[in-house]
């Protein structure tokens, strides 16, 4: 079998790239055992500024832009809803992130994003002594349904292979890859945190961050938008919540823990007076980088050889823009941001000159 590439992972970076692959016109097969995903635990929760401290986040314009087009696009190939826009309302717990939250409403970066009149009493059983401010352009996808759709898809056409790749039966030519019977003209490795076991880049700098989260059902609080405090609630539907999320770096294993429930439910308890029942306890390591910039671009020996790979706790907003970034850089030669460029640190290692 020939084709253009070959996709490692087909998590919600992965899948990323088989879509631009699809706009590109170019082939590909993805292989992927579906072992350990961050994908299947992430909030989904987009916005393009930082709750905690009010800042932007990178390129957040062009992130925002690029998402709205490509989850819409998706949603009518795979006849599916997935991607939510919902307003977020971040919880203020004292004076001084009122203080903080007008600083940023004053700031030309955030000012877009924020709107600079608090709401009060908005919404029923979550009180705020001092009230809320309203994200702008927010919203959450439903990554496990975007995953799980899009698998399906390109399963019924026989582009998925459910196997885990064995690294030793690649092998790298000058002008192609080879991987058992499959001959491509590049791969991209997309592997999430299970990077740590791929020898093409296993030294570099990964520090997966474990999150888990609760699912929880609520009926009487009726919410239709995110609200963010010590933790986040987003309404999924029927009553059910996602609750989450935590902040593990020590631990790399997918194991819920008692220690991160009952910080859950502690944050819930302070932001709601109503009953709730725990559906479900969920956990994963996100793909996170020491300098908090993901790892995009080529290996530093083999030249098809690619990685798309950090996309850390923004991977709703990251994945499409830097699959963009990536196969623009492959196909059209456009060079990648510095700040994106795995290549920053081939240096630092001294693996080149």
């Amino acid at each position: 079998m020939k084709v253009d590439y070959i996709i490692v992972g087909a998590g919600l970076a992965g899948l990323c790239m088989a879509q631009f692959c699809i706009k590109h016109r170019k082939s590909f097969i993805m292989v992927d055992n579906a072992q350990r995903t961050s994908s299947k635990v992430a909030g989904g929760m987009f916005n393009p500024v930082v709750l905690k401290r009010f800042t932007s986040i990178w390129e957040a314009d062009a992130q925002l832009k690029l998402a709205d087009l490509f989850y819409l696009e998706i949603e009518k190939m795979l006849n599916t809803s997935f991607y939510h826009k919902l307003p977020i309302y971040r919880k203020f717990a004292t004076i001084e992130e009122q203080n903080n939250w007008f600083l940023a409403c004053d700031n030309p970066i955030t000012a877009p994003y924020l709107n600079q009149n608090l709401l009060k009493d908005k919404f029923q059983h979550i009180n705020s002594e001092y009230h809320f401010g309203e994200v702008y352009n927010t919203g959450f996808l439903n990554v496990n349904l975007f995953v799980k759709s899009y698998q399906e898809y390109l399963q019924r056409d026989n582009l998925l292979l459910k196997e885990s790749f064995i690294y030793d039966e690649l092998i790298i030519e000058n002008d192609s890859v080879t991987y058992k019977d499959i001959q491509a003209k590049q791969i991209v490795f997309a592997e999430g945190f299970s990077m740590l076991n791929n020898p093409f880049f296993d030294y570099l700098p990964l520090d997966g961050t474990k999150g888990e989260l609760l699912y929880v059902k609520i009926s009487g609080l009726k919410l239709k938008s995110i609200v963010k405090s010590s933790v986040f609630i987003i309404p999924v539907g029927n009553n059910i919540y996602k609750v989450g999320a935590t902040y593990n770096w020590q631990d790399k294993t997918d194991d819920v823990t008692d220690e991160a429930k009952n910080e859950l439910i502690e944050g819930l308890e302070k932001l709601i007076d109503c009953e709730y029942k725990i559906i479900e306890h969920v956990a994963g390591v996100r793909p996170t980088v020491k300098d908090r910039r993901p790892l995009v671009g080529s290996h530093y020996q083999h030249k098809n050889v690619y990685i798309l790979n950090g996309l850390g706790t923004r991977g709703v907003l990251l994945g499409p823009y830097l699959a963009d970034k990536l196969i623009q850089n492959i196909e059209n030669n456009v060079p990648l941001d510095p700040n994106i460029n795995v290549a920053r640190y081939y240096k630092k290692l001294q693996l080149i000159k």
